[in-house]
């Protein structure tokens, strides 16, 4: 097979499994315990907080279990902690579900959230975040690189902004990490990042941040300074931590993103979702008329695996809400298929799906 979907997972490199592996049989211990054991791991444990800390350039980590438990402790936390300073929140519509569903609950519970606008290439417009603030406003939340078409947003300009007007800024950066570099002096103040989407471990996952007191939002023993209560996984910890030293950006993914842009812009009927510009990983076009789980299913036979948009989303039948915010063309919205790659991704991936293209399209037009 080749696999072309490495934004809804990717295969873990075997120096990951390989650190899982030994800390689950060496250091089993909890950390939490007193004896010489428990202090063994903890000090492992302490020391791949501390690698990912110095790595990401924040003062606190918190181990997580991925990026949707992140994002939720990122908000509801930070909403719960100031909500005596103000209760609206900014973000964007384009946003990770985990982010949309948390603050449409958070609305629930009295807090208001604008939804900022996007425009055909799911741009944020500077503008109107600003024009968005008030002196109410506790928080802003916005992904770095969009998960469906890989729009970039300008996190530094924006953490910029925001932190003359002392107000908190989280970023899900769970597809930019290991893809693209982030500006070490204009860290956001709380920054969000899933392990298997660096070929690292499902079930792994960080919430780093830096100046933020955060309300835990679930209750048990009090781990991970009483924020994250529940035993610590040492071994996924330090798999975490292997992995996004082992993540750097692959200049390849630029070349190979200019290559497909080229040979599907050559196709009548297909539209290049993502815009120039965006991040080299991920590659959205659309069919015109045709469903992308027929893409999907057909580009499958031919042993090449894509998927339709978000992997969170994909077996929804609803059109996707990136679709949507962009205005993407009635007739080309449920065509989308995304094209992303990895570590492992090779130039006969590429190959094999433009050859496998050439001939779905050509028995789905009937040519």
């Amino acid at each position: 097979m080749n696999y072309l979907d490495n934004s809804a997972t990717t295969k873990p490199k075997q120096e990951v499994l390989e650190a899982f592996i030994k800390v689950n049989e060496q250091f089993y211990a909890n950390p939490a315990s007193l004896h010489a054991l428990g202090n063994q791991a903890e000090d492992l444990l302490e020391t791949a907080r501390k690698q990912l800390k110095d790595l990401l350039h924040m003062d606190k980590v918190i181990f997580t279990s991925g990026g949707t438990e992140s994002n939720n402790l990122a908000l509801m936390g930070t909403a719960k902690s100031y909500q005596h300073r103000g209760r609206h929140i900014v973000t964007a519509q384009t946003e990770h579900p985990s982010v949309l569903n948390s603050l449409a609950a958070l609305e629930q519970q009295g807090f208001e959230v604008t939804r900022l606008s996007v425009n055909y290439a799911g741009e944020i417009d500077i503008d109107e975040l600003k024009n968005s603030l008030r002196s109410d406003t506790i928080l802003v939340s916005l992904m770095h690189v969009n998960n469906e078409i890989g729009t970039i947003h300008p996190i530094a300009e924006i953490a910029g902004m925001l932190k003359e007007r002392r107000i908190i800024f989280h970023v899900d950066a769970v597809q930019s990490i290991g893809k693209l570099t982030l500006d070490p002096t204009a860290m956001p103040d709380l920054l969000t990042l899933s392990g298997h989407k660096i070929h690292g471990l499902k079930g792994s996952g960080l919430l780093a941040y830096t100046g933020v007191e955060l309300q835990a939002i679930q209750y048990g023993g009090g781990q991970e300074d009483g924020i994250r209560s529940g035993t610590v996984s040492v071994p996924n910890a330090v798999a975490l931590s292997k992995a996004v030293r082992l993540a750097q950006p692959n200049p390849q993914h630029h070349q190979w993103n200019q290559d497909l842009r080229q040979f599907f812009s050559e196709f009548k009927g297909v539209k290049i979702v993502s815009p120039k510009g965006a991040a080299p990983h991920i590659l959205a076009v659309a069919v015109k008329g045709i469903k992308g789980e027929i893409l999907v299913s057909g580009l499958q036979k031919e042993s090449v695996i894509v998927s339709t948009s978000s992997a969170c989303s994909s077996k929804s039948k609803d059109t996707s809400h990136v679709s949507q915010a962009i205005g993407l063309p009635r007739e080309f919205k449920d065509g989308v298929m995304r094209i992303s790659f990895g570590a492992f991704t090779e130039e006969q991936d590429i190959i094999s799906l433009k050859r496998a293209f050439q001939r779905v399209y050509r028995m789905i037009k009937g040519v």
